[in-house]
């Protein structure tokens, strides 16, 4: 019986052994996957860094002016308003748009009133709305990738904010949304808030799409000098 027991205490000692070390193991593999989520969201990859230089130009051939303007006459930093641009669209002319299929259920929610709201979308704004006229609020348009269900609250319609003007009507979403946290110079609050709805996180890991959006955002900010004048 002694020589049994002894037995059962020894491989249950091996067995608290391989726990603790299994447990360790987890641990340590935690440790090092935040640790490269945490360098990911705060130090901006080589290739990241040589494709923002690479499109600076364009960006600028194609949006300055009007960057310029609309920073102008909004009070925001034109910095920041370039390099959110090349975030969103790379600087391309035309800027192209992107559906949200996560953003269209929650309106389609809202429109048959299993949602009161999302955001400051009510139901009352979407009673008549097609499927495909929520497709349209689901998709990102114009340089700054606007959110087409964003018109609602600027009052003017989706072509408007993907058309000619759509740097203004950007910028004026911007100001109204968190302009006074750009001019209080709280720029990676203003990236993170942009793409993910909230200021940057108090954990220092970001609810971006992507982990390099905000440290990419404030690199490029220093590539984009305040031109010397407003262009007419």
């Amino acid at each position: 019986m002694v020589k049994r027991s002894k037995r059962a205490s020894s491989s249950h000692r091996a067995a608290s052994g391989r726990w603790r070390h299994l447990f360790a193991a987890v641990g340590v593999f935690g440790l090092v996957m935040l640790g490269h989520r945490y360098q990911q969201s705060h130090v901006v990859h080589p290739k990241h860094a040589a494709g923002d230089r690479a499109g600076k130009g364009a960006a600028e051939a194609n949006y300055a002016r009007d960057v310029q303007r609309a920073a102008d006459k909004y009070d925001l930093d034109y910095g920041y308003l370039m390099s959110l641009l090349m975030l969103e669209c790379g600087g391309r002319k035309p800027s192209g748009a992107r559906f949200e299929p996560h953003v269209f259920k929650r309106l389609k929610q809202v429109r048959d009133g299993r949602r009161s709201q999302y955001e400051h979308v009510t139901p009352g704004h979407l009673a008549d709305a097609s499927d495909e006229a929520l497709k349209n609020l689901a998709t990102s348009w114009g340089p700054f990738q606007l959110m087409g269900y964003k018109c609602i609250l600027l009052d003017v319609k989706i072509q408007d904010i993907r058309g000619p003007e759509g740097i203004d009507h950007g910028a004026n979403w911007i100001n109204r949304t968190y302009g006074d946290v750009m001019r209080r110079g709280r720029f990676r609050d203003c990236f993170h808030m942009h793409n993910a709805g909230t200021p940057y996180p108090a954990t220092g890991l970001p609810k971006t799409h992507d982990p390099q959006y905000v440290p990419r955002g404030l690199a490029m900010m220093d590539q984009f000098a305040q031109p010397t004048a407003t262009n007419p």
